[in-house]
């Protein structure tokens, strides 16, 4: 039983892509900072990591729960820990649910208006879950999804939302989804042949590409604006410049004939991208 148990631990953190939870928590600590204007408590900081790793856990779980049919069939993805019947639909729903009520727990030990808005932010990302079904717009739910990041992070110090935290927020869902328009480069035929809907199956490599820079160039603009908003000095900006250079390797990285390196651009680069400005922005707060 406890070998069993080990196993499936293991299974399930490969599932939910644990290591993954690099792009949305450095921008979850990003709002706690400067909702703070440097460190937050150490308690808080631990209820926001608890409550970002609790949040991303269900919904990664519920879209594997959502998807499992489409992922039994696509050779990608065929052999992930459902269709390959590593692991049950019930373990995974309950999966799903546990990490929900650890979410919810942790948002009750931080202020009311983080309790009050978690079902939302549970609503949100789990219909993201759904979207590739009905709307080639779904790149944009999933933005939307990792923007809660850095807007939970301040409303979690504060207790209040500013207008500068949703400027960070559309910086978040610009860059997620733009990232996510080269990831679903990948799966085009397969999303074409079941009808699944994203910008490269409706419009094609060459458009998705195009717009995935667009959204990224606006991205940037936003985050400038941002920045500008609260102030931040010279090594903010220095971090801004680097993820400028990062972005524009992300976007070399792939082209309309050769998207093999389309993970590379999309986890590595971006999980250096969130923890560059992260580490970039605390230590201007701390260092004033």
């Amino acid at each position: 039983m406890k070998k069993r148990w080990r196993s499936n631990f293991r299974i399930t953190l490969e599932m939910i892509k644990v290591e993954h939870t690099l792009f949305a928590l450095p921008f979850a600590f990003l709002g706690a900072f400067l909702g703070s204007g440097g460190f937050p408590e150490p308690i808080r900081w631990l209820w926001i990591a608890i409550a970002m790793a609790a949040a991303r856990s269900a919904a990664m779980a519920f879209n594997r729960w959502v998807d499992h049919a489409y992922d039994a069939q696509n050779p990608r993805t065929s052999s992930r820990a459902l269709p390959s019947g590593q692991l049950s639909r019930i373990y995974v729903m309950s999966f799903t649910v546990l990490s929900s009520g650890l979410f919810l727990a942790a948002c009750s030990r931080l202020n009311r208006l983080s309790l009050a808005l978690s079902p939302l932010a549970l609503l949100i990302v789990f219909f993201y879950s759904f979207t590739k079904r009905f709307t080639w717009s779904s790149h944009f739910f999933l933005g939307l999804s990792l923007a809660c990041a850095p807007i939970g992070g301040w409303i979690a110090v504060r207790g209040s939302l500013d207008p500068g935290m949703l400027l960070f927020g559309l910086v978040v869902a610009l860059w997620i989804g733009g990232g996510d328009i080269l990831y679903a480069c990948m799966d085009i035929d397969f999303d074409r042949r079941v009808g699944l809907y994203s910008i490269p199956a409706r419009w094609g490599i060459n458009v998705a590409l195009r717009t995935a820079v667009v959204l990224h160039l606006v991205m940037l603009i936003a985050l400038a604006m941002a920045f500008l908003y609260f102030r931040l000095g010279w090594i903010s900006w220095g971090g801004y410049f680097v993820v400028v250079l990062l972005l524009t390797i992300e976007h070399r990285l792939v082209s309309p004939n050769d998207i093999r390196r389309v993970n590379t651009a999309f986890f590595t680069m971006n999980a250096v991208i969130s923890s560059v400005l992260f580490f970039t922005v605390a230590a201007d707060l701390t260092l004033r």
